[in-house]
């Protein structure tokens, strides 16, 4: 028997590094459900690391177990995942859970799973080392966007703090900027990467709705050069997962700024029903917001409702 620490799909650096993380503290393995993002690759080459293998379901034995980070909505778990096998989740999002029998939660409201983990790691007298430390104030740093985000608390900067002197770096600002800097090339990227390079599948009212996130620092390149490819992609994405509904939201994370791309009529009215506007040109500015936890997905959420 053995146990797994696996994130979401499409995982992201702190579902990657949360669960290195926390099977780091449980000695147990982590894996991954497909290949990183280049973000996550540039901080696995940056500090010499490897990134966890990667599953499918099919490679679990029936008594191995599964421990979730940074989900927990059965649309975000490995494919074909046994729900009987799951034995605990650590998370920072909304709960939407139903299983046969009890398990271990740890549900928390700050900006990252690894923050969770993090204070997991000092409340059992655990300390990372230098590389992985590293790597946890990164998925912190990627996550609360540099503490932008208005899922940033202070337990979020307190645990960041403690982990930049476990990982000894001295300049906390020009380790942001490089995170920053390979959250946003996208150059390599195909359109569809990009439609998919970091989406979730979430059921409002019914409705299957995928909101992908783009990270950038150069949004308005990535509107005026790539959006005919990019509504393109995305009818073709959302006829591939059967969605309802599909928004690809730019983030601009030195302006603080969104733009979600809309694909049709009714995308349109269930985005400006959420956030006002006008949609011009297949684009609607949503203004400051940086969060599709706390500040994308809840107004489409009660657009829908």
């Amino acid at each position: 028997m053995k146990t797994y620490v696996i994130g979401h799909l499409k995982p992201d650096t702190d579902s990657v590094v949360a669960a290195m993380a926390l099977a780091a503290l449980y000695q147990v393995e982590a894996a991954i459900t497909e290949d990183i993002n280049p973000e996550t690759s540039f901080l696995m080459d940056k500090f010499g690391l490897q990134a966890p293998k990667i599953i499918s379901a099919t490679d679990l034995a029936d008594d191995d177990q599964v421990i979730l980070v940074d989900h927990n909505e059965e649309s975000q778990r490995l494919v074909g995942l046994n729900s009987n096998q799951i034995v605990e989740i650590v998370d920072h999002h909304k709960a939407n859970i139903n299983f046969e029998q009890p398990i271990a939660l740890t549900f928390k409201t700050w900006g990252s799973s690894s923050t969770i983990v993090a204070d997991m790691m000092r409340q059992a007298s655990y300390t990372p080392d230098q590389k992985l430390a590293s790597l946890m104030l990164a998925a912190i740093l990627s996550d609360t966007v540099g503490f932008k985000s208005p899922t940033c608390t202070n337990k979020d900067q307190e645990v960041a703090k403690w982990l930049t002197e476990v990982a000894q770096i001295s300049d906390l600002e020009s380790f942001t900027l490089e995170i920053f800097k390979a959250k946003s090339d996208v150059s390599k990227l195909s359109a569809e990467e990009i439609v998919k390079n970091d989406y979730k599948i979430f059921d409002f009212a019914g409705k299957k709705v995928m909101i992908d996130q783009l990270e950038t620092v150069e949004q308005d390149k990535v509107v005026t050069e790539r959006k005919d490819e990019l509504l393109k992609a995305m009818e073709q994405v959302k006829a591939e997962l059967q969605a309802d509904v599909i928004f690809v939201a730019i983030t601009d994370i030195l302006k603080v700024n969104t733009k979600l791309l809309i694909l049709n009529q009714d995308a349109a009215a269930v985005a400006i029903q959420a956030f006002g506007g006008e949609v011009k040109e297949q684009v609607l500015d949503i203004g400051p917001k940086l969060s599709r936890k706390k500040e994308i997905a809840p107004p489409i959420e009660r657009a829908l409702s």
